[in-house]
């Protein structure tokens, strides 16, 4: 517990209306969790107004609230501020004693690749001998312990929980995915980070950002919060923006250039990737069990971190060459099959062109692409994701992702623009399956021999978001149950 009047010496700016010396249990934004003695901080968010739940917050057993809005309510002490959201942030870092402090915490950001890097780092480390700590889209982990993530990056309270925990269960580095949302909306606002790595920036979450010049304003924010070094891929066109506001040192890595790290005879098959790994005058074989050119970029963004962080680079060698894999991200489907099927979580059009790509230098038959693209997200990309499907595709599924309240033909309505430019035929190169399992199936069942049927867009995901519900969904388990199904009718 601390002292009301204790937590607000972390803010320069306090209107109240009562006394503060109240003991304060904890601090939510929602107040379905508020319990007695919280702090509840109202949040006027994009779907829902949390000033609208404030009388709900006090008879959960709410003893203050902070509020941006003139708001009037009696009987327990009202701080109004100028930015709730941001408040929270630095109310809840002082609340769990800067946890992040006491961490050596990594933090990952960029539109692709994200996952598999934090997952790298993270597998090495404890092969390093290090209790470690994992924040990102598909899970959260606490040194042994697990949790399914509902976000890439935690809002702040949450994220300050998770760090504090981490510290009791022992936990010495934590490894986290940064979103540009989390940036802009100041969810890491007090975290102190040791590292900051740039994989690559290309397009998406326009619904969010205005225009691509602010996403990537919002991707630079992590650079500037701290004068450590910073990991960058210096083979992205938008690195020179981001190396120009970086505080700290700068360790480039690369495929084409001279840099701190180069990856240089890269050798691609469907089962892995190996090159020779580069810095200074020093090479190293590397051989890992992910394929793709992509993971290239991504295992030297891990290395290039895990080396930076002063481990040695034969060791560092023994635990990437471990590691199998990371779920949904261009995880091989096998049941004894004849053909191939990848199932990768590629939601952008940068994304879906990677994928594409590495498979062509592998595939000797056809690539049959299952993809749709997410309602009430980025409508420009849509059209992308069609033409790019059709081209470096050989047959396209177009079906439906996770439509949100959008319908799903209206989605693939805006994909098949980006193919009719094209000129590609219905049915001869493409064809329209609205529901995504049935997708699925017909992908399987038009392989043959030699072909790779590549699912794209949900990854690891395990559920479909529709209009009105959320429902049990795997693209995994359907591709499964297809290919046996396939194998028994046989």
């Amino acid at each position: 517990m601390l002292k009301l009047q204790e937590l607000l010496k972390v803010l320069e700016y306090q209107e109240f209306n009562q006394g503060l010396d109240i003991d304060i249990a904890g601090i939510t934004y929602d107040s379905r969790k508020v319990k007695e003695g919280y702090l509840f901080v109202a949040i006027t968010g994009f779907k829902s107004d949390g000033h609208e739940f404030i009388m709900d917050a006090i008879e959960n057993g709410a003893k203050a609230v902070v509020v941006e809005k003139d708001i009037e309510v009696s009987g327990v002490p009202v701080i109004k501020v100028g930015d709730s959201r941001r408040v929270l942030a630095q109310l809840s870092a002082k609340f769990y004693g800067y946890p992040s402090q006491e961490l050596t915490v990594v933090g990952v950001t960029g539109t692709n690749g994200k996952t598999t890097t934090t997952y790298l780092i993270e597998a090495m480390l404890k092969e390093l001998g290090i209790k470690t700590g994992l924040i990102g889209t598909i899970k959260t982990k606490i040194g042994d312990k697990e949790e399914d993530a509902s976000r890439t990056t935690p809002e702040s309270v949450d994220l300050q929980r998770i760090f504090a925990e981490m510290l009791e269960d022992g936990v010495t580095h934590a490894v986290m995915e940064v979103s540009s949302h989390a940036l802009e909306l100041d969810r890491v606002l007090g975290v102190e980070f040791d590292r900051q790595v740039f994989t690559n920036l290309s397009q998406d979450h326009l619904d969010f950002h205005e225009s691509f010049e602010d996403y990537l304003a919002a991707k630079i924010k992590l650079f500037k919060m701290n004068d450590k070094p910073s990991i960058i891929n210096i083979d992205d066109a938008r690195s020179e923006a981001i190396i120009k506001e970086a505080r700290g040192e700068v360790v480039g890595y690369s495929i084409n250039s001279e840099s701190n790290l180069k990856a240089e005879d890269i050798e691609v098959t469907q089962k892995g990737v190996s090159y020779n790994l580069k810095t200074g005058q020093e090479k190293l074989a590397i051989k890992l069990n992910l394929t793709g050119r992509f993971n290239v970029y991504n295992s030297l963004a891990a290395i290039g971190t895990v080396y930076s962080l002063g481990f040695n680079l034969a060791d560092i060698k023994k635990g990437i060459e471990k590691i199998e894999g990371v779920p949904g991200r261009f995880q091989v489907i096998d049941e004894g099959q004849e053909f191939g099927v990848i199932v990768d979580y590629a939601h952008t059009p940068d994304g879906m062109e990677n994928v594409l790509k590495t498979a062509s230098e592998f595939t000797r038959g056809r690539k049959i692409v299952v993809f749709g693209c997410g309602g009430d997200r980025d409508k420009t990309k849509r059209p992308i994701m069609g033409r790019i499907g059709v081209t470096l595709g050989d047959f396209a599924i177009v079906t439906s992702d996770n439509p949100r309240s959008e319908e799903p033909m209206a989605i693939i309505d805006d994909i098949k623009v980006g193919i009719e430019e094209e000129d590609k035929v219905e049915g001869e190169e493409y064809i329209i399956i609205e529901d995504r399992a049935t997708a699925i199936k017909k992908a399987i069942n038009l392989a043959k021999s030699d072909d790779i049927v590549i699912i794209v867009g949900k990854g690891h995901e395990t559920y479909q978001i529709l209009k009105d519900k959320t429902i049990d969904f795997d693209d995994r388990e359907i591709a499964r149950e297809a290919i046996r199904s396939a194998v028994t009718s046989d």
